[in-house]
């Protein structure tokens, strides 16, 4: 057993104050330092060209995401006179002016890069991205006909003048500004929004393929931006008017919702009407080009209300995330090569679809799942067996993300149908999939299975499935815990960790825990499971402080964390203190880090490496060495305020020997050793490469895995 937490207060002083703001680094800050290293991948000429092409898009879409919530956040707190500063030190005021200035100058960068670097690549790749200018008189007359029968009908021209009101500009959405004279010469203003329904590359050639019949030239691609096709067929949405000019410009809005839980009566209706307010919420952003003129820029400022520090000018295109379309050309060649998801060994043996096989396998032993290495099929079997098994008695999940036509949504509505009891908590406050999650829990509900909505004031973001079956004179309990969401889709794209198991004791404080989560459960004693925000703190507290212990009566200590993001205070000072105790520690954190490394006499043990690459790094997984007797956690949960203090989370321990080896030996070995896709974090905040020794050869701990994982 883990001995109680003691208090950082309690450990014995050091010489160092370590709250001085200068060993913190700034959250929003490291945040942005992350969104460098994503656009490195775009830069790697190492990296297949469309995948180059995705990293660029998946850039512009998380600076979406980081406007919409981390900035629209700091200028709540701006407006409300808001001092109260994080560990670092900054004030909301100066955290913004860094921003701007980081973001411009990324944003900039990816501009500029896809023009100069990346179009000319797609075009010795006979993938054309052409300005309306540059068509033939062939391809102007493909892109007319194009307009006039798809895009015209869809236009809606909005004035702006007296008897019109400025016209409300959707969030994310893509508009042309257009000034125009009347035949009096008198000024005119109108808005009008670029469809998002529609193909933003409209293709200007009727051949679509990926590579000819016999399998060598690729056939050409040619585009043209949907904007500059409107712009040119202006005439026709004015006529009798004179166009004077015409820009796109793109508007970012607040979507950090505030929920007032405490006050609503029904938690699903308040989501529902709080998630419609969000398209409405003030402008944080707004992108133009820099050819924009004056006038339009100022027409645009005075009515978005906005300031000049919000505007961001670019050199275009406006909306990187909607290049993520060029990924869906057929052509292999320039992407990653595919491979086959491997199934774990025991699971190999059996017929998957046999209940009484696949459950005894996981009474035979745990049974680890590393995606996307290994396929997620097994889950979803998991649940298709549990679902048409006679003998289970119940199903309970936690759904926290799970995509467009779940298969789970799916299972646990045949279990309902087959007569199993089914509890699910759906996650209503999982941001951005607010409205997904809302569809399915009504579903759920019309059909019989018993919904919760989530904890008033916490998001449940832990990731259990518990089946329930008799055998036998009595029942016993199945689980699958998982790092990662039950999304079939993500399995194949992000890297997680799940395990089936069916130890006892986990069981029971599976069970704990939905009582909790459905009832009202104030259980407070977990004997295996880490369960935030009951024991979570406390025990992770803990088991930092006993590798101190060990480090101190000469054993040495090893800790290894390998996680999203370290942001909690207390968390970064203990393991400072580990680190002046000489405990060895390596971080594996892909995002947010606020722990400065290497610094003499206080963090000169610990190492911070961020692996970006073919797939989002999204496991939590944390090694503690404990003299020789190895403990590992996986989990939901980062070390972060938000997932220790205000979610529910869960990290599960993995007690078998060949598991343990597993992790400790095979996999997070190789993420400490990898040389190609690696990025140390220096003490001034800043990430170098790592580069391979002379005598060592080049290591993708990712590409290792898919091979490691086949064998």
């Amino acid at each position: 057993m883990v001995k109680k937490a003691a208090s950082v207060s309690n450990v014995p002083a050091v010489m160092v104050d370590l709250n001085d703001p200068k060993l913190f680094i700034n959250r929003e800050l490291s945040a942005l330092e992350f969104q460098k290293r994503v656009f490195e991948e775009a830069m790697d000429k190492n990296n297949p060209l469309l995948e180059r092409v995705k990293f660029i898009a998946i850039v512009g879409s998380n600076l979406d995401e980081f406007f919409m919530v981390r900035v629209a956040g700091l200028k709540k707190q701006v407006e409300a006179g808001v001092h109260d500063s994080p560990p670092d030190g900054m004030s909301p005021a100066e955290q913004l002016a860094e921003i701007r200035k980081v973001t411009s100058q990324l944003m900039r960068q990816a501009s500029e890069y896809f023009s100069k670097e990346i179009v000319p690549e797609l075009k010795r790749q006979k993938i054309f991205i052409l300005n309306h200018h540059e068509l033939t008189a062939r391809q102007k007359g493909i892109a007319e006909d194009y307009f006039n029968e798809v895009v015209f009908p869809v236009l809606t021209p909005l004035a702006f003048d007296p008897g019109h009101p400025f016209p409300h500009i959707s969030n994310l959405s893509l508009n042309l500004a257009v000034l125009l004279r009347d035949q009096k010469g008198k000024e005119h203003f109108a808005r009008i929004k670029v469809p998002n329904t529609l193909p933003r590359l409209v293709p200007v050639k009727r051949s679509s393929g990926g590579v000819k019949k016999d399998g060598t030239v690729p056939r050409a691609h040619y585009f043209v931006w949907l904007e500059q096709l409107i712009a040119a067929h202006l005439h026709k949405l004015f006529p009798g008017m004179r166009i004077e000019e015409a820009y796109p410009f793109r508007v970012t809005r607040d979507a950090d919702m505030a929920i007032q839980e405490l006050e609503a009566a029904d938690l699903l209706e308040s989501m529902e009407q709080t998630v419609r307010q969000r398209r409405f919420g003030s402008v944080i952003r707004l992108s133009i080009l820099d050819s924009m003129s004056p006038r339009i820029r100022d027409i645009l400022m005075e009515n978005l209300d906005i300031e000049r520090n919000d505007i961001y000018p670019l050199p275009g295109p406006l909306g990187r995330s909607d290049l993520m379309c060029l990924y869906g050309i057929n052509r292999f060649d320039l992407k990653e090569t595919p491979f086959k998801p491997a199934i774990p060994q025991r699971l190999r043996k059996i017929e998957l679809d046999d209940a009484e096989q696949f459950f005894a396998a996981i009474r035979a032993g745990d049974i680890l799942l590393h995606h996307p290495y290994d396929s997620f099929a097994p889950v979803v079997q998991f649940l298709k067996i549990a679902a048409q098994d006679p003998h289970v008695l119940a199903i309970k999940q936690t759904l926290y993300r799970v995509g467009k036509n779940p298969p789970v949504v799916d299972l646990l509505l045949e279990a309902a149908e087959n007569g199993k009891q089914v509890a699910v908590l759906v996650e209503l406050k999982a941001r951005f999939d607010e409205e997904s999650n809302i569809g399915w829990a009504r579903k759920l509900e019309q059909e019989g299975v018993h919904v919760v909505y989530g904890l008033l004031g916490l998001k449940t973001h832990s990731k259990v499935a518990l089946v329930v079956r008799k055998e036998g004179d009595g029942i016993r309990r199945y689980l699958h815990l998982a790092t990662g969401n039950y999304n079939a889709i993500t399995a194949g794209l992000y890297e997680d960790i799940g395990m089936f198991t069916c130890d006892e004791k986990i069981g029971a404080d599976a069970t704990s825990m939905f009582n909790y989560l459905t009832g009202y459960s104030a259980a407070n004693e977990y004997d295996k499971l880490l369960v935030a925000p009951i024991n979570l703190r406390e025990r992770m507290e803990a088991l930092i402080l006993r590798e101190i212990d060990h480090q101190k009566s000469g054993v040495q200590g090893h800790l290894i964390f390998k996680v999203n993001s370290l942001v909690d205070k207390e968390i970064i000072k203990l393991l400072y203190l580990a680190s002046q105790a000489g405990v060895k520690v390596d971080l594996l954190v892909r995002g947010i880090c606020c722990l400065r490394p290497g610094i003499p006499g206080i963090s000169d043990n610990i190492q911070v490496i961020s692996i970006v690459g073919r797939f989002l790094e999204h496991s939590r997984c944390f090694y503690f060495h404990n003299g020789g007797q190895d403990e590992i956690y996986l989990g939901s949960a980062d070390l972060m305020p938000r997932n220790i203090d205000r979610r529910v989370e869960v990290l599960f321990p993995v007690t078998d020997s060949s598991l343990i080896h597993y992790l400790r030996d095979e996999m997070l070995d190789a993420y400490n050793s990898d040389t190609v896709k690696a990025r140390k974090l220096k003490p001034n905040g800043a990430y170098e490469r790592l580069v391979p020794g002379n005598q060592d050869l080049p290591l993708n701990v990712q590409e290792w895995l898919i091979q490691f994982r086949q064998g």
